[in-house]
């Protein structure tokens, strides 16, 4: 598995993992500012980006995928890992395997519990949006706002369109695939060890992704986290907070005190 990415940078490797729907892009900015500390590697995950297609989606995989990337980059003696959302469950799934190869861990707005579905609407609209006969950018918003009010979230969803030289637009992400393997992006994630590394999981204020009652679960798991919330923000931490998220990840990942 040949993973796309972007790499920023100098100093001790870290690598950066997106969310579910998400690409690489997500995370430049802010992958620039960390970039001057360390070697940023900005990764688009299977079935997303342009990263390769598989007719796999799970976390076990995924985290494989990362071990091989970490392989092909001379990455023997470890790396900071950080992701989001998905790519936090990602990441959780190769600390917890590869404990060796995770020197720090940061999980943003996630917990390593299975989670109910709430992506299904999202879902009705790129399946219907059929990219192939649209024309323009502005077609496809127009599709997917009879669905999806948020101009936010639509803007975000169509950075995964492409042209086509043949004419209209395709996905860069695997949709189909992604589709059927829904149930396993939302799966728990689960070890016989827990991982005894620093971690730090980040949570957005307004979010509910990680509620007071998943502690016990995080520090089972991860007995050694702290948990920071970023005031003002919802799941998209990195998008709505990116300061406050940025100080935050400085101060954990150099070695600062952090103020819970």
């Amino acid at each position: 598995m040949q993973l796309n990415y972007k790499e920023f940078g100098q100093g001790k490797p870290l690598i950066i993992l997106h969310g579910l729907f998400g690409t690489l892009d997500n995370w430049v900015t802010l992958g620039k500012k960390l970039a001057e500390h360390f070697s940023v590697f900005i990764i688009d995950q299977r079935n997303h980006g342009r990263s390769p297609h598989t007719d796999v989606h799970d976390y076990p995989s995924m985290a494989e995928d990362i071990r091989e990337f970490m392989e092909q980059h001379w990455m023997y003696e470890g790396a900071y890992v950080m992701g989001h959302s998905m790519g936090g469950k990602t990441a959780m799934q190769l600390a917890l395997t590869y404990p060796e190869l995770v020197k720090k861990l940061v999980v943003v707005d996630i917990a390593p519990k299975r989670y109910e579905g709430n992506h299904e609407l999202i879902f009705q609209a790129l399946l219907n949006l059929h990219p192939e006969t649209l024309e323009e950018r502005s077609d496809a918003d127009e599709k997917l706002a009879r669905y999806i009010p948020q101009k936010s979230i639509r803007q975000f969803l169509m950075k995964n369109l492409t042209r086509r030289a043949e004419g209209g637009f395709e996905f860069k992400m695997n949709l189909p695939v992604i589709y059927e393997h829904y149930d396993d992006i939302l799966d728990e994630i689960e070890a016989d060890q827990p991982y005894e590394g620093p971690a730090l999981f980040v949570k957005g204020g307004n979010s509910n992704y990680i509620l007071p009652e998943d502690e016990p679960a995080i520090k089972a798991l991860f007995p050694k986290a702290e948990i920071k919330t970023v005031p003002n923000a919802g799941h998209w931490v990195h998008a709505e907070q990116p300061k406050a998220l940025l100080e935050v990840l400085r101060k954990f990942l150099l070695g600062e005190k952090l103020k819970i």
